[in-house]
């Protein structure tokens, strides 16, 4: 069996990661975007036929500064620039919750929040992939975290926070590692299309 006849999954951080992070919590699908990389870089995970999802921590549900509704408009608008740009998402999961929220019953603590995963569990119940064989790609630590203990591969991107991020890896100030670290979400992609393909 080759790599190929393996199904593999690629778990993409939202914000940061394929679209910027300029405004917070945003609810407003004017305000949302795609990093110009990030049509290309998700052309070629299809290509190689890798199940995409998005896996996105939305805390800002549990705090009250927007909606539901606000966040499946705002991942309309996402779905929408992808689709015209040929890509098709095969799963999107995000976690509403944080401890410190003030909107029941997200103001409470939750594997679904990365790094916990949660939403891991979920894309498994979903789909049939060997997360030995896949990534796990964002700009935050907690998406190093959710990828180790997803048993996923990671890659940290110095888009969003990643820079940050990666300076506090250089500081020493963290104990986990990515398994690579890329410029943004199309270096990630060619990296893979090379040495994983």
């Amino acid at each position: 069996m080759t790599a190929k006849d393996i199904e593999r999954a690629i778990f993409l951080d939202r914000d940061g990661t394929i679209s910027p992070d300029e405004y917070g919590y945003n609810g407003d699908p004017d305000r949302y975007d795609l990093y110009k990389e990030s049509i290309p870089a998700l052309k070629i995970f299809q290509d190689l036929g890798y199940y995409l999802f998005i896996v996105t921590n939305q805390s800002g549900i549990a705090r009250k500064y927007i909606t539901l509704e606000e966040l499946k408009s705002v991942h309309a608008k996402m779905h929408r620039l992808l689709e015209e740009g040929g890509i098709r998402l095969d799963g999107v999961y995000f976690a509403p919750y944080h401890i410190e929220g003030i909107l029941p019953p997200y103001n409470v603590r939750h594997e679904d929040r990365k790094p916990g995963i949660g939403m891991f569990k979920q894309a498994m119940r979903d789909f049939s992939f060997a997360p030995r064989q896949s990534f796990m790609i964002g700009d935050r630590y907690t998406d190093i975290g959710f990828a180790k203990q997803a048993g996923l591969r990671s890659i940290l991107v110095l888009t969003g926070d990643g820079r940050q991020e990666f300076g506090r890896l250089i500081k020493g100030e963290r104990k986990l590692m990515p398994d690579f670290i890329c410029d943004n979400i199309l270096a990630a992609a060619q990296m893979i299309n090379r040495f994983y393909p």
